[in-house]
């Protein structure tokens, strides 16, 4: 049993176990409603079935296939990490444009394959992204740029 993929193992039975129990918990205390009017936990309870079946699905892949021997960079989950919480801190004094390029710019280093040019286009589509789903399509009043000083 040495040859089995126990990363896709252990990563398929935590998410069929949490997507078991969010399911079940979203069923047993909010109400689904109908199709027609759909209740509160109608949308929890098809999230958290779907996570349990892909979960299943990663599982039984688990004992199917054989993992390459791959090595952990910590350097991966350090930059994701720290562009979240660099997103978290500079979206309320500065806006979120800002915030936005700081998040590409960090989670991009993490990988070291990205180029100047792909990270502006990506960074000037996000920031036209965001604007036309939170500012025109929703209305809300986040701001786009605010200079604190």
């Amino acid at each position: 049993m040495s040859d089995r993929n126990f990363r896709d193992i252990f990563t398929g039975a935590a998410l069929s176990i949490f997507g078991f129990w969010f399911a079940w918990y979203s069923i047993a205390n909010y109400g689904r409603g109908t199709l027609e009017k759909i209740g509160n936990g109608l949308f929890p309870a098809a999230a958290a079935i779907l996570l349990t079946l892909f979960g299943i699905l990663i599982l039984s892949s688990g004992f199917v296939t054989t993992a390459a021997k791959s090595e952990f960079r910590i350097r991966v989950p350090f930059f994701v990490l720290a562009s979240v919480v660099a997103f978290a801190l500079i979206v309320r004094p500065f806006g979120l444009v800002p915030a936005i390029i700081a998040c590409t710019l960090l989670s991009s280093l993490a990988d070291l394959k990205a180029r100047l040019v792909g990270l502006t286009v990506l960074c000037v589509v996000l920031c036209g992204l965001v604007y036309l789903i939170f500012r025109l399509g929703l209305g809300l009043l986040i701001p786009m740029i605010n200079w604190p000083f």
